[in-house]
This record gives structure tokens, C-alpha cells and sequence, in this order.
């Protein structure tokens, strides 16, 4: 697997387990100095942190699930990658994106030996300000993953 593949499954990992609403998944993807940034702005490091918060908001908070189109996947180095993807929110029991949620990702991540981790990942909404056409063009590209799936 290129390094491009291994990073864009481990991105798709972390996404899946926030999907399935699994702290546990969700953590493991983290270096043991690894940092989160979420959507409100929260800060965790370290895979025992990242999982008690996440395993707080899951028991607490009904999830949107994410709907993501990765933008960019660059080296930094030769064990570091830089993944950018746009992302959507389709609240639980809808089938469409909600724009409020939309959001820009960035993942970095570092090789050990044969095993990727995150050292940085960062949620920041995408909300455009003042810029509508900006959203609707945000929401639209993910819209069309949303009717490609089966």
C-alpha cells in the first residue's frame, strides 16, 4: 500500500468509527501524543483523552454521521503526510447534508514502522461568511456523493 492509500484508509477509519459513534476505534487511530481540534474549537491529546471525550459526547449528543471528499494528500516527509478533505453532516434520520455542518479537515500523520497514526487532526467549520455561493458549492460537491452511494 503507497503512502497516499495507507493515510486516505486511515482517514476513512477515523470517520467510520465517528460514524459508528466508537471512542474506542476513534482513539486508537491516535498517536499516544497525538492532538484534536474539534468543530467547537476543543483540544485533546493522546488517545486515553481523545476517547473519554468523544465516549462523553457519544452517550450524551445524537451524531451526524460525516460525508467527506478528500481534497489533498501531500508528504511532508519521508513518515509524514498532510491529508485535506471538505466534509458534510447528515444529521441522524436524515439523508441530507445540514450546511451548518460543513467543515474543512486536516489530518497529519506519521509513519512508525508499518503503522500510521494521527499526530493532528483539525475539524474547522466552513461557514464562508458572507459568501453563500461558497456553502451551496460546499454542500453540492458532497451532495453528489450522497446520490452515488448504493
Amino acid at each position: 500500500m503507497t503512502d497516499d492509500s495507507a493515510v486516505r484508509d486511515l482517514y476513512s477509519r477515523l470517520l467510520d468509527a465517528w460514524n459508528r459513534r466508537d471512542a474506542k476505534d476513534y482513539a486508537s487511530l491516535i498517536a499516544d501524543d497525538g492532538t484534536i481540534i474539534g468543530f467547537d474549537g476543543s483540544i485533546e491529546t493522546g488517545g486515553q483523552e481523545v476517547e473519554e471525550h468523544l465516549a462523553a459526547i457519544f452517550a450524551d449528543h445524537p451524531t451526524a454521521s460525516y460525508v467527506a471528499k478528500v481534497r489533498e494528500v501531500r508528504p511532508l516527509g519521508p513518515d509524514t503526510v498532510l491529508l485535506r478533505a471538505i466534509v458534510g453532516l447528515v444529521p441522524p434520520g436524515a439523508d441530507d447534508l445540514k450546511p451548518e455542518g460543513n467543515a474543512h479537515q486536516t489530518l497529519v500523520a506519521e509513519r512508525h514502522g508499518d503503522t500510521w497514526r494521527i499526530v493532528l487532526f483539525q475539524n474547522t467549520p466552513a461557514q464562508y461568511h458572507g459568501r453563500p455561493h461558497l456553502v451551496e458549492q460546499h454542500t453540492a460537491e458532497l451532495r453528489e456523493l450522497l446520490t452515488a452511494r448504493p
